[in-house]
């Protein structure tokens, strides 16, 4: 039988603040606050208490097994009041420009709209600022204009359906959703769509749409037939090399080779080859983007896309040191090297540099170990974070290729610029985002060599969860293995 009951009108933040509260009294050793962990967790010492026993307690003592059925069971009650159906709401007004509904929403929950949402159907997440923008300048940001005056104008031409404007948001729509059937009857009503472009500061064509990526965040997916709609779109005359204007000019073989999407929904290999063989150029400079190498390898290595990378190098995309050290070539990086070790006229030691970000990045220890043999610093400040080479490997549970940093005594304790991390920081932060953490053997064996190499670990990091979203430091002090990995190497601050 519960002990508590859930008034009609629950509040989810009171009852993750209760948990909270509960847990640093059982911590503090208060008898009653032990007395309730213990209930619903006997097997738990009490210095391994973490955040999840006393929510446990909580929704146990409300009734419910476990801490996902009592938020579930709020959101039930709560109904369209909830923080899930607010959220929803929100992101509705957004993608459809509706401004008195954001208003309105804004008024109301904006305190809770600022803490992201509990779910969202846009991959990575809606990420307007709700914080301190108005409604329009949200509106206008996720749409990507300018202004709300432009913003505005497409509105009001997106309202006549007989418009192009109307009529090619519609086959955007249709492509993105993987719909040949809609899409293969506008382009037949009305040819002149597929040289038209985006009223949106991007200024793409229909067939950019195909990369999801650099457009409007709520139409960055790819639908598994992307080949066959990549076929209607060129077979009815799309320009296969046009660029479009995000990432200062890319096209879409660009966008394709370094975009998440198309990845993840198994199809980028293939969308490269029909673009390929329509006369895509995938040597052409700034294909994907002029920001940093205007290679197109070296641009997939820079946007997490090493698979592409190999890929475009197979299919025959030139190549530099930075890619072929990216990439894993270790044959083609030592053509880069004259006799006695100094670059070749066709390398620069920028490239040298990078190459090596994205060797440790992706775990090619011969391609690092090489490259520290000849001249690199192991402890250089690396784009686009100002981390360490060891900073990436041990990101990316890469064991040799730390093994081989470490042998070159690197700095342990750097922090990096962008996020304030050191490597083991970076180590645990990659554990603790794991959706299957406890089988990272990998993310296991790179701590245990960077606490046996010296590295320490700010008693305040494992302390600080509530500003994380999510509880990192919870999950490490109750991870046993972590622990015996850490044992002796916490630090106070100032240490």
């Amino acid at each position: 039988m519960a002990e508590r009951s859930l008034p009609a009108r629950p509040d989810l933040d009171q009852y993750k603040t209760q948990a909270k509260e509960l847990l640093k009294a059982a911590r503090a050793g208060d008898p009653e606050a032990l007395r309730r962990m213990r209930a619903h967790r006997p097997e738990r010492s009490d210095d391994r208490l973490v955040l999840a026993d006393a929510q446990l307690a909580i929704a146990r003592e409300h009734g419910f097994e476990s801490w996902p059925k009592f938020t579930n069971q709020i959101e039930v009650l709560l109904g369209e009041e909830s923080p899930s159906a607010i959220w929803k709401a929100a992101e509705r007004a957004v993608v459809s420009g509706d401004l008195p509904t954001l208003e309105r929403l804004l008024e109301r929950h904006r305190a809770m709209l600022r803490k992201g949402p509990p779910e969202t159907a846009w991959h990575g997440g809606l990420r307007p600022d709700y914080g301190g923008s108005d409604a329009r300048t949200i509106i206008v940001a996720n749409h990507d204009f300018e202004n709300w005056d432009q913003f505005a104008a497409f509105a009001d031409a997106q309202r006549d359906r007989g418009s192009l404007v109307a009529q090619f948001e519609d086959a955007v729509d249709a492509i993105v959703d993987g719909d040949l059937d809609t899409l293969t009857r506008l382009l037949a009503q009305r040819p002149e769509l597929i040289r038209a472009r985006s009223m949106r500061r991007h200024h793409s064509m229909l067939l950019h749409y195909v990369g999801a990526n650099g457009v409007e965040g709520f139409r960055q997916r790819t639908p598994k037939n992307a080949v066959q709609v990549v076929e209607v779109l060129l077979d009815a005359g799309a320009e296969v090399d046009a660029k479009a204007d995000m990432y200062r000019g890319s096209t879409t073989v660009g966008l394709v080779a370094t975009s998440i999407h198309p990845k993840e929904a198994g199809v980028q290999n293939e969308l490269i080859d029909v673009l390929i063989a329509h006369g895509a150029h995938i040597d052409r400079l700034g294909a994907g983007g002029s920001k940093g190498s205007p290679l197109l390898i070296n641009s997939c290595l820079a946007n997490g896309r090493p698979g592409a990378a190999e890929y475009l190098a197979r299919r025959g995309a030139s190549i530099d040191l930075e890619g072929a050290a990216g990439i894993g070539l270790l044959d083609a990086v030592q053509r880069f090297f004259n006799a006695d070790g100094t670059l070749t006229t066709d390398a620069t030691p920028t490239q040298m540099r990078d190459g090596f970000s994205w060797a440790c990045e992706y775990g090619r220890m011969p391609v690092v170990q090489f490259l520290l043999e000849h001249g690199m610093d192991v402890g250089a400040r690396l784009r686009p974070h100002q981390q360490t080479g060891l900073h990436w490997a041990s990101y990316g549970g890469h064991v040799e290729t730390v093994r081989v940093l470490l042998r070159h005594g690197p700095p342990l304790n750097v922090r990096d610029e962008s996020f304030n991390g050191t490597p083991l920081e970076w180590t645990l932060y990659a554990w603790g985002t794991s959706p299957k953490r406890t089988e990272r053997n990998d993310l296991y064996e790179v701590v245990a060599l960077l606490a046996a190499a010296g590295a320490t670990l700010d008693q305040k990091w494992i302390d600080a969860d509530a500003d994380r979203g999510f509880p990192l430091g919870e999950w490490v002090r109750a991870d046993q293995r972590l622990q015996a990995s850490l044992a002796g190497h916490l630090s106070t601050p100032g240490s």
